[in-house]
């Protein structure tokens, strides 16, 4: 998964060369797979890939819905695996503002109802999931 949408975030000129094997490495080491079983057992879990602002040319949160799960371990406790669902992949280029964009995310995902976090998170339509977003997912700069 993160090989195909390496690929097209670098034709696209978003990453670098190196992206793919520092996001992989990255995730390997400091997991970011998230539980949403706090919020509702009803939603499947996500994850917030990232990696070094070296490795990156633009400052864009990429949604990605998965058709099939993938495993990340969780980000709290790193030797549970979760089956994720979907991402929210930070491609970010400006280190002051990691933790913004994470708090973000964080915020967006406690805020929304279950009923639209499984909506969003169980679509198959990119324009859907595009049009959601952009009307219920709110960064400042």
């Amino acid at each position: 998964m993160f090989k195909t949408v390496s690929q097209k975030l670098y034709d696209l000129g978003y990453v670098k060369e190196d992206f793919l094997g520092d996001i992989i490495e990255r995730e390997d080491k400091y997991p970011t797979g998230i539980s949403m079983r706090p919020l509702s057992r009803e939603l499947p879990d996500v994850a917030v890939p990232h990696t070094e602002g070296d490795y990156v040319s633009a400052q864009l949160i990429v949604p990605i819905a998965l058709r099939n799960s993938a495993t990340f371990n969780n980000m709290v406790n790193p030797s549970e695996a979760l089956e994720v669902k979907f991402l929210f992949l930070i491609l970010n280029n400006d280190p002051d503002m990691h933790s913004t964009i994470l708090a973000k995310i964080m915020d967006f995902l406690a805020g929304t109802s279950v009923d639209d976090l499984n909506e969003l998170f169980n679509s198959d339509s990119n324009e859907e999931i595009y049009d959601f977003l952009e009307n219920n997912f709110e960064i400042e700069k």
